[in-house]
């Protein structure tokens, strides 16, 4: 039988009073984080620091000078908007500010997608696609959009009651774009006009529910990178779009005496204070977790958040802490803005990245046409499911 709405609005008015009190618990506890961060923002770099003492895994380290922050905010308008003197009021104008941020400055980002193994095969195969776009900006000189291929075999996805099987193939996946990164940042002939785009979180907190060959995977991907960028001086930025991280909120709590939750998130906690464009100083990630395994990198990951859209939530930024100490942030920052701006709320770089790498629904039945095939031509005894071969004939 179909759920009655009637029944469902009877219980939830039966639950009011749990929803409300819940809600009055909430808003009480986020006022209470807005006064603190208002507080901590408005004190010395120093004394931030101080109030922080020998805290570990305090959450976040202080790195940037609050000077231009107004309750911890950096605004765009006029603190980092360079040559825009005045508010965009069109479209235009945003576009004439972009033109002059990100001339000749190359963009790059990397994406994947994959067929996973299904009930759809007797064996265990899995294709992985990644997809990259290098945007030169550039009058005289194209973009550049190519894939990059990989199957595994039964071999590579056997039994291990440690890695399921999904997870060998997001972790493959996961090395394909990192070492397609690297590869892309050693050969970068013009490191100070380049920034590299990573779709996510350079801290890899995910990974702390795996067994550890699993962390251990996803950990020295992310060194490579890191390290590689550093070595080189390529600019490389984590870009979290919708993160639920907790390192203010956790700051907050030893900085300020504040009750331990993390039922407000960094986002939730900003989003009110902020208008488009907008960011936070630069505070060096101290999560430990993951962070631990992260050798000679562990204290070198920075964060700010940055506010891409008018009623959305901030997006969360990591990078190498190098960026920081070169004395080139802001300049960094207005590239992100200038993809963002030219993306329509997302960086322009990594979308295009997603559609060039994406599988779609037609890519798996030729993926399955060719499998069939071949395994005939080998004569390897591969069955595909009833359901399947009714597709493919229907196609």
């Amino acid at each position: 039988m179909p759920v009655s709405p009637a029944h469902i609005k009877a219980l939830l008015d039966q639950k009011r009073e749990a929803f409300s009190t819940f809600n009055k618990a909430k808003f009480e506890l986020l006022t209470a984080y807005h006064q603190a961060w208002a507080e901590f923002s408005a004190l010395p770099l120093a004394q931030q620091q101080q109030r922080l003492g020998t805290v570990s895994a305090a959450g976040a380290q202080p790195l940037e000078v609050f000077k231009a922050a107004k309750k911890g905010v950096i605004p765009f308008f006029f603190a980092e908007s360079t040559s825009a003197t005045e508010r965009w009021s069109n479209r235009e104008s945003s576009a004439q500010w972009v033109q002059t941020v990100l001339s000749d400055i190359t963009t790059f980002a990397v994406d994947g997608s994959q067929i996973a193994p299904g009930k759809d095969l007797s064996i265990p195969i899995a294709l992985i696609q990644i997809g990259w776009f290098e945007n030169p900006h550039s009058k005289t000189r194209p973009y550049q959009k190519d894939v990059r291929v990989d199957l595994l075999t039964p071999k590579d996805l056997g039994p291990n009651p440690a890695q399921p099987v999904e997870r060998r193939v997001n972790i493959r996946r996961f090395q394909m774009e990192t070492e397609r990164l690297v590869e892309y940042i050693n050969a970068c002939k013009e490191p100070e006009r380049t920034l590299v785009f990573f779709d996510g979180a350079l801290v890899v907190t995910f990974a702390e529910a795996f067994d550890p060959d699993s962390q251990k995977a996803y950990v020295q991907a992310i060194l490579e990178l890191l390290r590689a960028s550093e070595r080189r001086r390529v600019p490389l930025v984590g870009y979290v779009d919708t993160s639920y991280a907790h390192d203010l909120t956790t700051m907050l709590h030893h900085g300020c005496g504040l009750e331990a939750t993390e039922g407000i998130h960094d986002a939730q906690l900003l989003a009110r204070l902020m208008e488009w464009g907008d960011r936070i100083p630069l505070f060096r990630c101290d999560r430990g977790g993951i962070l631990d395994q992260y050798e000679e990198q562990r204290n070198q990951i920075a964060f700010t958040y940055l506010k891409t859209t008018r009623d959305g939530y901030p997006v969360r930024l990591e990078m190498p802490i190098w960026m920081w100490d070169s004395g080139q942030i802001t300049r960094y920052l207005n590239w992100v803005r200038g993809e963002v701006i030219i993306g329509g709320g997302y960086p322009y770089g990594i979308e295009t990245a997603d559609q060039t790498a994406v599988l779609q629904g037609p890519d798996k039945h030729i993926f399955f046409r060719v499998l069939q095939d071949w395994a005939e031509k080998e004569e390897i005894n591969l069955r595909l499911s009833r359901k399947m071969v009714s597709k493919q004939r229907r196609r």
